[in-house]
């Protein structure tokens, strides 16, 4: 990792050479989306400044162009690719029932891993697609399901609008919007006893030596609140990797070792991000963040004692998940996911992801970092420095 990004232009090349690709174009400015209909309906990449812009989503070149499936997961990356959670317990939707919840037993449904979306409307700045599914979790239910997508491309002033900061001629930005909509197409509720689902967008992104991930959350005591964060994924992650500040979570976002954090409803705010120096890039997030006290989905590889007291939001860095072997990219991911959705049939539920990138000098990305994510720079770029 050299701390370079693509351009834009190429990563569209290559994508174009390998899947079928849509571009939305923003047409006041030179704001870009990729979204590939075949992969997902994911958005593959986006750029502040056209062909010769920055690509900021992480994309797996090897397997796309291999042509090839992997058993285990395609990770082909890309900014926003739709899920759905839980991802491990015993309504986990990545394991079959009895078997182990280990990386030899998880297995990506292909409903969202390999099978294609259908584009069923196109515009300049947005797009609109749709599938139909089934799923069976760790306990035996079946889920069958339509999903609609909608990605949409914000003009500039949108963009500046959701980071709550003030427009600057000096920052260049890209912002665009998942709609996520899923319908119980079934004849039977969802139901807490047999195991619901969420909706679960990942956004994956490409690591360097610089790269800090921020996640704010609502301070007060545990005993209130509960912890201010979950590290216990993949094993606890070392200090020199995740540090809790008074305003913020810091984690590294370098791929370079595997881990995973969360945070609950109950600390999580409306909005992460992630900061490179050396890239000079400010990434934010924003998603769907309901009130109230609503259940979650547990995501641990285990059988759960409170399957639904799980996170809101995730953030994972890639790393070899065993000495001597490969990594998935290496990349890092910036999650959000619905409440636990206990659907009727015929009855829809909707979560909203939205994306961000603003490249420019530190002076003038450390008022955006402090409007949306109550920190700025300097307190980023130090969070591991002691």
């Amino acid at each position: 990792m050299d701390g370079r990004l693509s351009s834009f232009g190429d990563d569209l090349d290559f994508l174009e050479r390998h899947t079928a690709t849509v571009v939305l174009r923003d047409p006041g400015g030179e704001a870009r989306v990729a979204l590939c209909p075949a992969l997902q309906g994911r958005v593959a990449t986006s750029t502040t400044a056209g062909a010769e812009g920055p690509s900021f989503g992480w994309l797996n070149r090897a397997l796309l162009a291999s042509r090839q499936l992997a058993p285990h997961m395609n990770a082909y990356g890309g900014e926003d690719r739709f899920w759905l959670g839980p991802e491990g317990g015993q309504f986990g939707l990545f394991f079959a029932p009895g078997v182990p919840q280990d990386l030899a037993h998880w297995y990506t449904p292909p409903p969202i891993d390999s099978e294609p979306f259908l584009l069923v409307e196109q515009g300049p700045d947005r797009a609109r697609l749709h599938t139909s599914l089934r799923v069976v979790n760790a306990s035996g239910t079946a889920f069958e399901l339509d999903v609609e997508r909608e990605v949409q491309l914000y003009a500039a002033e949108q963009t500046w609008q959701e980071a709550g900061a003030a427009p600057s001629h000096r920052v260049e930005v890209v912002g665009f919007e998942t709609r996520n909509r899923i319908t119980n197409r079934g004849h039977a509720p969802w139901l807490r006893e047999t195991g619901l689902l969420s909706i679960w967008i990942a956004g994956t992104f490409a690591p360097s030596p610089a790269t800090i991930i921020v996640l704010p959350f609502r301070p007060g005591p545990d005993a209130e609140l509960g912890p201010i964060v979950n590290d216990s994924y993949f094993g606890r992650v070392p200090a020199d990797r995740l540090v809790v500040a008074p305003r913020a979570i810091y984690f590294r976002g370098d791929g370079q070792q595997r881990g995973k954090i969360g945070v609950s409803p109950r600390r999580a705010r409306p909005v992460l991000g992630s900061y490179d120096e050396h890239r000079r890039a400010l990434t934010l997030v924003t998603y769907t963040l309901p009130p109230g006290e609503l259940p979650y989905v547990n995501a641990l590889w285990e059988h759960q004692r409170e399957p639904y007291q799980g996170d809101v939001l995730n953030s994972y860095n890639d790393g070899p998940p065993a000495p001597g072997e490969k990594p998935l990219g290496p990349f890092y991911e910036l999650e959000s996911s619905s409440p636990a959705l206990a659907l009727a049939p015929g009855e829809a539920a909707e979560h909203r992801h939205r994306t961000m990138h603003f490249v420019g000098a530190p002076a003038d990305l450390d008022p955006i970092a402090r409007a949306a994510l109550g920190v700025g720079l300097a307190e980023i770029s130090a969070a591991f420095s002691g």
